[in-house]
């Protein structure tokens, strides 16, 4: 089979695989950290050793996304996502069926180093591809990423229920992952560094301006805060719902679940709202129900109460950190050039790892020297901060929605397939 020759079709082409790229992604992290509990029974990783090895996942993403702000100075970002996801669908297989404790060190040390690469080539080519089209879809991306985490969890649900070896459980998921990632490599689409279809492959390092920190600090605030409320519903509200709020053990795992689901909700139709609102109208509202949704669960009387405060911070965070991702690629192209959006994008995408490194002990250490509840209030107002930050995600030339919508352009060049 060939790629479509048609720009209108390859872009669509584009779309679409990408879509499909962030499900595996999120089908994968999804199996991985659902399942800590059989990893750390299984290589007999000790209490006190675990918390290393999670930390070192977050780590060396970061790691890997730096090294990918350098890297695709050079290459394509399609090229690396195409090269590494197939290996993180395989660094998954090698956790669950290592020979040992250094075996599966080295297997998560090599997942999160390509994770942090993967992560942010596959975002680097959603606000390329959004640029193309001339309209929000990021958002739609990440829908798709919260679809696959959704089936991922499912899946680890049913391995843990019938007591699946994680060999049995990765293995089969892994042999349908490999060959769709491989396929729907070839139709990625990536800007043309040289501004044209017959541009060159490549972009010089002297030809691309430094991303300047200063640009981006907003956005990588912004970024982190919303990443600790991530992580403050995905490591605290089943422990938070049972021993704060009273619930049963069986209605504890609920909350995450339910988080997940109104996730997927807001990101699918996100995209409505940035076109008819704009970006800023969508954030400021995502800001404002996440921090009601914290408010919510910080004065919640009972479990069901809890988990309403769990979904309205669904539907609002949902929302910020891909409109963070396009903010900071069409400002650091409006100001430093098209090169050098792909390397913001790295940038920020390492203070993702930052927000759950920090939001998990952050929680913990507040709700064991003050209260559970207290410590809720602590990442409302982190992500309120977004509000004095709201107006980094527009600009005068990114108004999507009716009656401004900007015409569609195809400011994209060959897909990774060569056309």
């Amino acid at each position: 089979m060939t790629a479509p020759l048609v720009p209108g079709a390859q872009l669509r082409h584009g779309r679409v695989s990408l879509a499909l790229s962030f499900f595996v992604q999120g089908a994968v992290f999804a199996l991985l950290v659902t399942r800590i509990p059989a990893i750390q029974q299984r290589y007999g990783i000790s209490d006190g050793l675990l918390p290393a090895f999670l930390a070192a996942v977050p780590v060396l993403a970061g790691v890997g996304s730096l090294v990918t702000e350098h890297l695709v100075k050079r290459v394509r970002p399609s090229r690396v996502l195409r090269g590494v996801q197939p290996v993180v669908c395989l660094a998954l297989l090698a956790v669950g069926s290592a020979g040992g404790l250094a075996q599966v060190a080295v297997a998560l040390a090599v997942f999160g180093l390509l994770v942090g690469a993967l992560d942010a080539s596959m975002n680097m080519l959603g606000v390329s591809l959004q640029r193309a089209y001339g309209r929000s879809i990021m958002l739609g991306f990440h829908a798709a990423y919260s679809l696959g985490g959704i089936v991922g969890a499912s899946l680890a649900w049913v391995g843990a229920h019938w007591q699946l070896s994680l060999e049995v459980l990765y293995g089969p998921v892994v042999a349908v992952l490999v060959p769709l990632a491989l396929v729907v490599g070839r139709w990625f689409v990536d800007r043309d560094p040289g501004g044209a279809q017959g541009g060159p492959a490549v972009t010089g390092e002297a030809k691309t301006p430094p991303v300047v920190m200063k640009l981006l600090l907003p956005l990588c605030l912004v970024m982190a805060f919303a990443y600790i409320g991530d992580s403050t519903v995905s490591n605290w509200s089943a422990k938070y719902l049972q021993d704060v709020l009273g619930s049963s053990e069986q209605l504890a795992t609920v909350p995450y679940n339910v988080y997940m689901v109104t996730t997927l909700l807001g990101r699918s139709v996100g995209d409505l709202g940035v076109r008819r609102f704009g970006a800023v109208a969508v954030v400021r509202t995502g800001t404002v129900v996440a921090a009601v949704g914290f408010a919510v669960v910080a004065v919640a009387p009972g479990a069901w109460a809890g988990m309403a405060g769990f979904t309205l911070l669904g539907l609002g965070l949902c929302v910020i950190v891909p409109q963070t991702f396009a903010a900071a690629g069409r400002q650091a192209g409006e100001k430093l050039g098209p090169e050098a959006s792909d390397m913001a994008i790295a940038r920020l995408n390492i203070f993702s790892y930052v927000g759950f490194l920090v939001g998990s002990p952050l929680v913990g250490a507040l709700g064991d020297a003050w209260s559970y509840r207290g410590a809720m209030l602590v990442p409302m107002a982190l992500v309120l901060v977004t509000l004095v930050y709201a107006r980094s995600f527009g600009s005068s030339s990114a108004r999507y929605g009716d009656g401004h919508e900007r015409p569609r352009t195809a400011d994209v060049g060959r897909g990774s397939n060569g056309l």
